[in-house]
């Protein structure tokens, strides 16, 4: 009796091993259409108009406001975002991701739905609202850049707050005593990097836990802060604390363009080194032999170790670049906004940054967006505020902390940190 043949495993194809795409993003669209069609659309104030400024004085040409009739507008962008959530199912059931884009689009629907139905009845600057939006966001933008500078490297940086307000403080202080403000951006960097020289010498040459050193570190500038000013700044404000705010720049020809203009191009120095750090981290995370380095010692130290990279050296060096890239930011509180530090003025930001960064999956780009919507919501709620709707402000200041678990429980996509991310690596 010949004995059984036993057939070998046939090796698995692509198409076995390829992931489906999850079902999560259309569910959370579905979910979000239905509440625009129903509050925004059907619920929505029937006879009233909702009206948007568009230009400002400056522009090269001026359009009259935007008066739109609020529920039926309401009604058509919620059917939109509708029609979105049934497209992003018909992608899913054949196996297709959803984009990126038909994401954004989604969104920009659902807030135009919004604002719509939230400003029936009254008028706003439509300009001005995104000029505040972005103000709100450079903060946020920057901090958010210090994260994915660290956590793509392994490195958790819970500091970005005491990074922050140790830059505004120190912006203001330099800029005072030398009467120049671009020394006290300057002092704001070398604030940021001292506060992440600490990060980096506790965190990884002597292996402390990374989440408490970053929480100590906050409670430390939030100490020092509070002190100093207390005892030099409030008292002798003209010789400590007068630094003035920096020069808003307009961009010639296109800072007159209506709507983009006021809002993109006419800027302090701060903003327009927040375009250009931000396309420069992720030119160089995603585009250069460093940023290859960089995101293999945040996925595996030990494969990066084995390849000659000396992980723990470059892990330090993005901690300080992150440091420095927050001290920076921190700046704007004093010199691009408010032209003086006042106490905890950071309020904090640096952990709304942490949050962007995550809702932003770790991408600079993401970060910006994701920053952007946090300081839109932001500002938003102080417009509704001050024109009367019936809308809590309490749930617009809400809006980014439950977007941001909506991300991390992968409603608008899958979301995953660095493998090796908050891991030291001890070389054996």
């Amino acid at each position: 009796m010949s004995a059984p043949t036993v057939t070998a495993p046939s090796a698995p194809t692509v198409a076995d091993l390829a992931v489906r795409p999850s079902w999560k993003t259309p569910i959370a669209f579905g979910l979000l259409a239905l509440v625009a069609l129903i509050t925004f659309g059907i619920l929505g104030e029937s006879g009233e108009t909702s009206t948007f400024g568009i230009s400002t004085s400056s522009d090269a040409w001026q359009i009259d406001p935007l008066a739109l009739s609020s529920q039926p507008v309401a009604l058509g962008l919620s059917l939109v975002c509708v029609v979105i959530a049934a497209y992003s199912a018909w992608l899913v059931r054949a196996g297709q991701a959803v984009p990126a884009w038909l994401t954004v689009l989604f969104a920009i629907a659902f807030v135009l739905a919004f604002l719509v139905w939230a400003v029936a009845g009254e008028q706003i600057s439509f300009t001005s609202l995104l000029q505040g939006a972005l103000a709100l966001s450079v903060p946020l933008v920057f901090g958010a850049l210090s994260g994915v500078l660290c956590e793509r490297a392994g490195v958790i940086n819970i500091a970005i707050e005491g990074q922050l307000l140790a830059g505004a403080f120190l912006s203001a202080v330099v800029a005072t005593l030398t009467g120049s403000l671009y020394v006290g951006l300057v002092a704001a960097v070398v604030a940021g990097l001292l506060v992440a020289f600490v990060l980096a010498v506790f965190a990884i040459k002597y292996v402390v836990n990374q989440i408490i050193v970053g929480v100590v570190l906050n409670v430390l500038v939030l100490g020092v802060t509070n002190f100093l000013y207390g005892q030099l700044l409030a008292p002798e404000a003209a010789t400590w604390n007068s630094p003035g705010t920096l020069p808003r720049v307009e961009i010639p020809l296109l800072s007159e363009i209506p709507v983009i203009g006021p809002v993109l191009f006419e800027q302090t120095i701060i903003v327009y080194a927040m375009y250009v750090t931000v396309a420069l981290v992720h030119v160089a995370l995603f585009r250069t032999r460093w940023g290859l380095r960089v995101r293999s010692v945040g996925e595996h130290p030990k494969a990066a170790d084995t390849l000659g990279i000396r992980v723990n050296t470059v892990r330090f060096r993005n901690v300080l670049l992150g440091g420095a890239v927050a001290g920076f930011g921190g700046a704007f509180f004093t010199l691009g906004n408010v032209g003086a530090f006042s106490r905890e003025m950071s309020a904090g930001q640096g952990f709304i940054a942490l949050a962007a960064m995550i809702f932003g999956r770790w991408s600079p780009l993401g970060a910006l967006g994701a920053a952007l919507l946090f300081g839109f919501a932001n500002n938003l709620q102080s417009v509704l505020g001050i024109i009367g709707t019936p809308i809590p402000s309490e749930f617009m200041l809400m809006l980014p902390y439950i977007l941001t678990i909506f991300a991390v429980a992968g409603l608008v996509g899958r979301v995953r940190a660095p493998a090796a991310d908050g891991e030291p690596y001890v070389k054996s």
